[in-house]
């Protein structure tokens, strides 16, 4: 990516969000609720993989588009080249194009990053990378009110390189795989751009009732007719949730400060650069302890 200088801020700056969805219902409440309270709700868009009429009502406000479900084939490659065609489309409208899964939302420190419009004043970058955080619901915790928030009374959280992805870009680059796609002669030296201080929380284990709502569907997706579905976290979501929360009730605590520095030194230390595909994107380290995010993050 070449370094380029940042947009003046002549006016408000226009941020958009971009999610799509299928039937994960309180995820998609948890991520309307967050990126309408930041960029308000007319600035998100929905991508409905099928038609859903209960989005109008969880996405007031919002977009909402419509696609066909009526071919599965390719699921993955078919999204992203849905999503980045919109994501595209938006950037010429917007300064900046947020994009997340609705199981997703991104947090900023507030000691570091005032907002997003701060943050991305202050780059010089053409896309941005978050530190990735599984939020695990604990034994101990109380259950959540029906579509309540899951933070920040959902802190227990390990840190993530598959989930350290990148979420906003500011001209038409694609997002592929977790990553930027650059083409195979820029990928070798642009820069890997994750500040501190920014976060993407995944709430896929955050919400264990909600888990087991949104299992049956994905196991129905990737056990269905086609070829080119997701793979074996669709397709068996029962175990693999099992061995995550195992995984992380056996693990060791470090405080935040440690914890978080050690995870971001190590995420940004050596970004995978695939020539072949022309994308950036972090590496897949996996973190064998876990800690506990700061309620004023939680609650950004």
């Amino acid at each position: 990516m070449d370094r380029i200088a940042p947009p003046p801020l002549t006016g408000r700056m226009k941020i958009a969000a971009v999610t799509m969805v299928y039937r994960d219902h309180w995820a998609l409440s948890q991520w309307y609720a967050h990126f309408a309270r930041h960029l308000g709700a007319e600035n998100l868009f929905v991508v409905a993989h099928g038609a859903d009429p209960a989005l109008a009502g969880i996405c007031p406000g919002a977009s909402i588009v419509t696609v066909p479900r009526d071919r599965l084939d390719g699921f993955d490659a078919m999204r992203a080249d849905l999503l980045n065609g919109l994501q595209a489309g938006l950037g010429a409208v917007y300064d900046w194009v947020i994009r997340t899964d609705c199981d997703e939302l991104i947090l900023l420190d507030p000691a570091r990053h005032s907002g997003f419009a701060d943050l991305f004043a202050r780059t010089e970058a053409e896309a941005l990378f978050a530190l990735g955080l599984n939020i695990a619901e604990a034994p101990q915790d109380a259950p959540l009110a029906d579509r309540g928030p899951a933070l920040p009374q959902r802190r227990r959280a390990v840190f993530s390189g598959h989930y350290s992805k990148a979420w906003a870009v500011r001209r038409p680059l694609g997002l592929v795989r977790h990553g930027v796609a650059l083409g195979r002669r820029r990928v070798e030296t642009a820069p890997f751009v994750l500040p501190r201080g920014v976060y993407l929380a995944h709430l896929k284990f955050a919400h264990r009732a909600a888990l087991e709502d949104a299992n049956r569907h994905r196991r129905d997706i990737a056990t269905g007719p086609g070829e080119g579905l997701p793979g074996s976290a669709w397709a068996k979501p029962v175990l693999a949730a099992r061995k995550f929360y195992q995984s992380v009730e056996a693990m060791p605590e470090r405080p935040w400060p440690e914890a978080e520095l050690a995870a971001w030194s190590a995420i940004t230390r050596d970004p995978l650069r695939d020539p072949g595909k022309g994308v950036l994107r972090a590496r897949n380290i996996r973190f064998d302890w876990r800690t506990r995010l700061p309620a004023e993050i939680a609650g950004f």
